[in-house]
């Protein structure tokens, strides 16, 4: 990737500053990235961690190029729908607004004032959203947003080989692909297997429609050639689009809180 949007091609890390860099870089830059993942099921192939995995490494990215710091990721999320299946560890819709808003309250306080919630997990959209819309209110002089690492692409977001899938598509060829791509170490691909999608009006639990855990069909195609072009295009875009957010003027600066 060639982009370079304001960073120094290493990622900026808030956890391992000290606290007067914290603070000078709060004045500086006055932006965060926060990492949303989860710890779930993802079939019998790929490890509970994808979720976080892959949208810790596209906030990295991100920040390497924009230089926009990236707290710590928050590795649990709304995965109850998973049902049965063993391993997931799962917040309440309740739980997951209340963290978020305890994170960003302290980041307030360091002086950050501009927060993007870059989620790994499309059931976390909800409480995302949730915790933006209350912060805004709570936080007149901030601006909150929360995206998918996906959010900003062209076209059709993912080529997931999912037809019907909206929230349901999950450890499918785009995820595998870019595991092999992250860490093929973790992949399974000896026992990976297809579910073919079905167009459905209602969303289920995953263990109501899929015996696996996989929704999306020609996963054992996955490869790390196309994880790598999917993930690249994920940090490129996200970071293009972080790049210009905060730098972006309020809407009128006669009305802006002062900071």
């Amino acid at each position: 990737m060639t982009d370079n949007l304001g960073g120094t091609g290493q990622p900026v890390r808030w956890d391992t500053l000290t606290w007067p860099e914290s603070g000078a870089l709060a004045s500086e830059t006055n932006a965060v990235i926060i990492p949303v993942g989860a710890i779930e099921q993802h079939g019998p192939h790929l490890p509970l961690n994808v979720d976080s995995v892959i949208c810790e490494e596209v906030a990295l990215g991100v920040s390497a190029l924009t230089g926009v710091p990236v707290v710590p990721t928050l590795n649990y999320g709304v995965s109850g729908s998973h049902g049965d299946f063993a391993g997931t560890l799962a917040l309440r819709p309740e739980t997951l607004i209340a963290l978020v808003e305890d994170v960003i309250d302290s980041l307030h306080a360091s002086g950050i004032r501009q927060f993007v919630l870059l989620n790994g997990h499309i059931w976390n959209s909800g409480s995302l959203d949730v915790s933006a819309e209350k912060l805004r209110v709570r936080h007149r002089d901030s601006r909150v947003r929360s995206i998918a690492y996906v959010t900003m692409y062209p076209g059709p977001e993912v080529n997931g080989r999912v037809q019907y899938g909206r929230g349901l598509m999950h450890a499918n060829f785009f995820e595998t692909s870019v595991m092999l791509h992250l860490r093929p170490d973790l992949v399974r691909m000896d026992r990976a297997t297809s579910h073919i999608d079905v167009d459905s009006f209602w969303d289920y639990r995953m263990d109501q429609v899929s015996d696996t855990g996989v929704w999306g069909r020609d996963v054992a195609e996955a490869s790390a050639g196309h994880g790598r072009s999917e993930f690249e295009r994920c940090v490129r875009t996200t970071a293009r689009a972080i790049s210009a957010a905060v730098r972006e003027p309020w809407p009128s600066s006669a009305h802006r809180p002062s900071l």
